[in-house]
């Protein structure tokens, strides 16, 4: 009995021992929160400034991105600036590009109007170590780090699915689009190889640059109706033409639509049957993402090939932000709260 009291005994001071000497040389508690430490590691400063920058500045599809953008800057204590062409005009893109490289902000996130024609701005700003990551619409041959978009393609089989869905898989379809954008030539690629594929019994009569404009793609789609009275739907693959078309044929709903994104005039269309479906995009997720990727690179974080360092994690050059069918059944959680 003695000697188990001894051991109790010795096992009490040894304990006590030991948290007098955790207290007194500083071992950490991560059971109050173990992600402390990478929480403190993840904070810039202020004074570091990261611009993003679009094309039709004005339009409601870009305020997800940029509320995903300011939500990473605020949790990484970041500042953050959204510039844009205003119009649709890619000479005025690269100007405001050009003029953000030469204040020599912490990162750029992009969205390309043109691949080719903003290539070479994009790689002067990575030769001068301003760290570029595109989103929503990219520039393949660029020197930008990572892309983050839907898959295009893959939104464009979708729609083709739902269209001959909505038009019981015969009939002639067109197409409105942006022509010269390489995301908009991904979602008419692929909406028009599906059809082609899949459905012998349906059409695709018509391509159509409706330029992003309401009433220009009022006009392409009148013109398409009036070249081809029996027409059963048409896909626009931006959400300008699809409130123009939408307005067009808003009493006839014999011409199915349908449109992509989520801005609210899309939205009620879709909820008073006027557009059939809309494709929704990650928007949030490219703006979060872009602003996450952006500040590892400025922080050297990570490397863009994992062979730049043994061990190195690169960063993905390609993210997915993922796209969803909006219809009248689940429009309503489609609405910004």
């Amino acid at each position: 009995m003695k000697k188990i009291l001894v051991i109790y005994g010795l096992l009490i001071i040894t304990f006590m021992l030991f948290m007098f000497y955790s207290q007194n040389n500083g071992f950490r508690n991560t059971a109050a929160n173990p992600w402390d430490e990478m929480d403190e590691g993840l904070r810039g400063s202020i004074d570091e400034k990261y611009v993003m920058v679009t094309f039709l500045s004005g339009i409601e599809y870009w305020k997800t991105a940029i509320k995903g953008f300011e939500d990473a800057a605020e949790a990484l204590n970041v500042s953050v600036e959204y510039r844009g062409a205003t119009q649709y005009d890619v000479n005025e893109q690269i100007t405001v590009l050009e003029q953000i490289i030469a204040k020599k902000p912490a990162g750029i996130a992009l969205t390309s109007m043109n691949a080719e024609a903003l290539t070479g701005s994009i790689n002067k700003a990575v030769e001068a170590g301003i760290p570029i990551v595109l989103f929503d619409s990219g520039a393949e041959l660029s020197n930008a780090y990572s892309f983050l978009a839907t898959d295009n393609y893959n939104a464009g089989v979708t729609a083709a699915n739902k269209m001959a869905e909505l038009i019981g898989g015969r009939g002639k379809v067109g197409i409105i689009t942006l022509p010269k954008q390489l995301n908009h030539q991904e979602r008419t690629i692929g909406f028009q190889e599906t059809i082609n594929k899949e459905y012998p019994e349906m059409e695709v009569i018509a391509i159509k640059d409706g330029k992003g404009d309401q009433l220009i793609s009022g006009a392409m789609a009148e013109e398409m109706y009036k070249e081809h009275p029996d027409l059963k739907g048409i896909f626009i693959t931006e959400a300008n033409g699809g409130v123009g078309v939408g307005k067009l044929f808003g009493a006839d709903r014999k011409v199915k639509i349908i449109s992509f994104d989520t801005d609210k005039g899309t939205l009620d269309m879709v909820r008073n049957g006027t557009i059939a479906a809309t494709m929704a995009q990650g928007t949030w997720n490219m703006g979060y993402w872009s602003m996450q990727f952006l500040f590892h690179l400025h922080h050297n974080m990570t490397e863009q090939s994992a062979t730049d360092v043994p061990g190195g994690m690169p960063l993905p050059k390609y993210v997915d932000t993922g796209i969803t069918v909006v219809t009248k059944e689940n429009v309503d959680s489609f609405y910004a709260k």
